[in-house]
């Protein structure tokens, strides 16, 4: 019955969600994802690091389709995400640590800036 709750309240937070609100769910996934593939490196668990870079490329394809390309800075944001696809891919297929903190790195900057972007407003 609990996860049942815990699962409910995570589909009414998306659902009520600003768009703003939904880009930092996003970050904060991406981060989430980024680190528990650290995790199943250090394991060695090949399935693991798989299944968490998919799902970081599927946030990174997600921020992809809902850029505003009518917004400046769009247009170096989708040039920074296609950059971030790339390198998963190759942190996948080489389960290459070094890309992966990279990228880790990015995902944190991106989350803390959209978080205080957000407090501004």
């Amino acid at each position: 019955m609990n996860q049942s709750a815990a699962r409910q309240y995570q589909q009414n937070s998306v659902l009520t969600a600003t768009p703003a609100e939904l880009t930092l769910m996003l970050y904060k996934g991406l981060v989430k994802f980024l680190k528990i593939a650290l995790l199943e490196l250090d394991q060695n668990n090949l399935q693991g690091i798989h299944i968490n870079l998919i799902k970081s490329q599927d946030i990174i394809e997600e921020l992809l389709c809902t850029l505003n390309m009518n917004i400046s800075v769009s247009e170096n944001m989708a040039s920074m995400y296609q950059y971030m696809l790339e390198r998963l891919i190759e942190a996948n297929l080489k389960k290459d640590r070094a890309i992966i903190e990279e990228l880790l790195g990015f995902a944190e900057e991106f989350r803390d800036t959209w978080s205080q972007a957000m407090k501004g407003a």
